[in-house]
């Protein structure tokens, strides 16, 4: 699917967030340091977070709005130093229980990759599950109301 069908497909069956706006992105961009690739520019111009299949609090996929995303070594071990993870990943979808689908912004050219924020086995066993956020998301949509990588 096209990331316009996706979504399309967000705004009509599941729990889309009011957009970003332009400056939103650009103060954003301006905290973190690193630029939206194309693909999260238009889900954020689209959709300032979003919820899948179910709203808060049992929502199994929150994708989170410009204000919640963090350095994953701060949100997931509450120190913001190398011992604690790379400063390059970042939380970008909230799973629950502490686990996250995280952006790469390291790698280059975009898209970003995301990458598995299991908690526990962060930030050694953080293995790829999305080589963009356009696959992220049609992985996610298509696989029904379950954590897609947990099951492959």
């Amino acid at each position: 699917m096209t990331l316009d069908e996706l979504l399309a497909e967000i705004s009509r069956a599941h729990h889309p967030h009011p957009p970003a706006t332009r400056a939103a992105i650009a103060d954003f961009e301006a905290r973190v340091g690193w630029k939206l690739d194309d693909e999260l520019r238009a889900f954020y111009l689209h959709s300032n977070g979003a919820e899948l299949f179910e709203p808060l609090p049992e929502a199994r996929y929150s994708i989170l709005s410009l204000a919640e995303i963090r350095r994953a070594r701060i949100a997931i071990r509450g120190r913001d130093e190398e011992s604690a993870g790379p400063p390059d990943w970042w939380t970008l979808v909230d799973v629950q229980d502490g686990d996250y689908a995280l952006v790469d912004v390291a790698s280059a050219p975009s898209p970003y990759p995301l990458l598995d924020g299991w908690h526990e086995g962060y930030p050694q066993r953080c293995r790829r599950i999305a080589s963009s956020f356009r696959e992220f998301l049609e992985r996610a949509l298509t696989g029904g109301d379950r954590i897609y990588w947990l099951n492959e």
